[in-house]
Formats: structure tokens, sequence, C-alpha cells
């Protein structure tokens, strides 16, 4: 490396940080409306512990949402206004269940794009020297580059993950309704049910029925804690077996019937997923088969014959 370029990169990282300093610095940062009207609030009664999730602590990136928050802040601005769909985001992690919010997310979507803008950078400057040269252009351009990859990557990510929590839900709701149908046929209430399934199985639902049985605790009605967690979940199978639920509690329903019903559209809705499942699997099997397997047959076939067309010419 060059001094030129070398004293252009620390002159450039001494500006961004002087920056980061008088950016920070009390004279410089707004107040914030949580800070003005928090003095006015000291007497106000703490949240209840029953109504935070079990695993609320193992938020990602804690640390650094501690320690970096305020410096962050902008650059999680600037990200929202560039890659919007913050209902979209926000209707994600609310169907996930994780406990992250919207900023929390934004300042993750930071960190991924911080990451690929230092592994893009790296990357074209170990292959500068290896070419004995490098062009800061196409070092910039690269580091710009992966800090787009690392932001779309982490939304990505976030759509993989909530895929997969919807498969599981899909593949546990009929078990689940099949238990809590048998534990009201034993003559236990609705919330006595839920309580015992969540004591009794665990995965992605049993999460969701804590969360119920949590609210209902703390004082919440049972159907509307039914209908709140319907409202907010992505997977529709789930949220009709919510509903009914709920419907069937208001109107007097029986209950154990409901659940029976649902079990089996549950059942459906599985079989279903599976028959697409097999569907696009039957295609994609179809590539290999296309392009590599068919080519080697024809080729096979037809090479005999064109070394006896081509002794013939000679």
């Amino acid at each position: 490396m060059s001094p030129s370029v070398a004293g252009a990169l620390l002159g450039l990282l001494a500006a961004v940080g002087a920056l980061l300093a008088i950016g920070a610095s009390p004279p410089m940062r707004p107040v914030r409306l949580v800070d003005r009207v928090a003095p006015y609030l000291g007497d106000a009664r703490p949240r209840s512990r029953l109504l935070n999730p079990s695993h609320a602590t193992d938020v990602p990136f804690a640390v650094v949402h501690g320690l970096f928050g305020p410096a962050l802040r902008d650059l999680v601005r600037v990200i929202d206004r560039v890659v919007g769909g913050s209902s979209s985001v926000r209707r994600r992690l609310a169907g996930l269940g994780c406990g992250v919010d919207v900023d929390a997310f934004r300042i993750e979507q930071a960190v991924w794009g911080s990451i690929g803008m230092g592994v893009g950078a790296c990357l074209l400057c170990v292959a500068g020297l290896a070419r004995s040269g490098i062009d800061p252009v196409l070092v910039g351009g690269a580091a710009i580059a992966g800090a787009v990859a690392g932001v779309l990557s982490r939304d990505y990510w976030l759509t993989r993950q909530l895929a997969a929590r919807e498969r599981a839900m899909v593949a546990e709701l009929p078990v689940v309704a099949d238990l809590i149908a048998l534990s009201v046929v034993a003559g236990e209430g609705p919330a006595d049910a839920l309580a015992r399934v969540s004591v009794l199985t665990s995965g992605e639902l049993c999460r969701d029925l804590d969360s119920i049985l949590r609210r209902a605790r703390s004082g919440v009605a049972l159907t509307r804690a039914l209908g709140d967690l319907a409202e907010v979940t992505t997977s529709e199978p789930f949220a009709r077996f919510l509903s009914g639920i709920s419907i069937a509690i208001e109107r007097g329903t029986p209950l154990a019937d409901v659940l029976r019903s649902q079990a089996m559209d549950a059942r459906d809705v599985a079989k279903r997923a599976l028959l697409d499942a097999g569907g696009k699997k039957e295609i994609s099997m179809m590539l290999p088969v296309v392009f590599m397997i068919l080519p080697v047959t024809v080729l096979f076939a037809l090479y005999p014959g064109l070394l006896t067309l081509t002794a013939i010419a000679r």
C-alpha cells in the first residue's frame, strides 16, 4: 500500500471519528421526548413481568445496541429511509415472536452492512495486492456493494426465519389441537387446557401458548389475548385456530368439537403444503436430468456414429 493511500485512509478514519464524537456530544445531540417526559413519570407503576417474554434477554446484538445505540441511531434512520418497509418488518418480527422491535432490527442491519462493507473492502484489497496495485475506486465500490448486500441479507434471513417458523407451526398445530381437545373433554377449562398442553409440549406453538397464558394471568381476558395473537401471527391456520377458540368461548359453543374441526383443517393444510412441496421438488429434480443426464446419454449414442462417419470421410 502506497503512503498516499495509507494517509488518505487514516485521514478518513480520523474525520469519521471526529464527526461521530461531535454528533454524539450533549450540545449537538437532540433531547428525546422520552428523556423530557421521564422525570414527570417517576411514580408510574412498573410493567408486570408476566407480560415480558422469557426470551427477551436473548435479543441479538444487545451489546452493540447498548454500546453504540446513540451513534448508530442516525445510520438506522438512513437505512430506514432508504430501505423502507417498516410495516412489513414490524409484521414479520411480530410473527416471529422474537421480542425484537424495528429499531433493534435496523441496528442489526447496520451491523450486517458494516461487516459486509469490511469484507468487500478487504477482498478487493487482497485482490489488488495480488495484482501489485490497489484501486481506491474499486475498493470503495466493493465496500458499498458489501454494505448493501449485508443489509439485504439480514432482511432475507428474517424472511427465511419466519417461513421456517410457519412451517413448524403448521406441522405442530394438529397435535396441539388434539391435545387441547382431549384436555377439554376430560373436564378442564380452556385456560387449564392451554396450560397443560404448553407444559407437555415444546416448539413454536408452545411459545405462543405461553404468551397467551402470561397475558391471561396478568389480568387480560383470555378471549382478548387469543384475538390479539390471532391478529399478530402470520400463520393463517394458527390464526383461524385462535379465532375459533375465542369465538367458541364467547358464544358457548362446544369447544371440543371446534378443536377437532380445527385439527382436521390443519391436517388438510399440511397435506396441501406437502403436495405443493412435492410438485416444486419434482420440477427441481428435472433440472439435472435435462441438463446433465440427457446430454451425456445423447453423446454416448451419437459418438460411435460420429467416429464411423469420420473414418468414412477419410
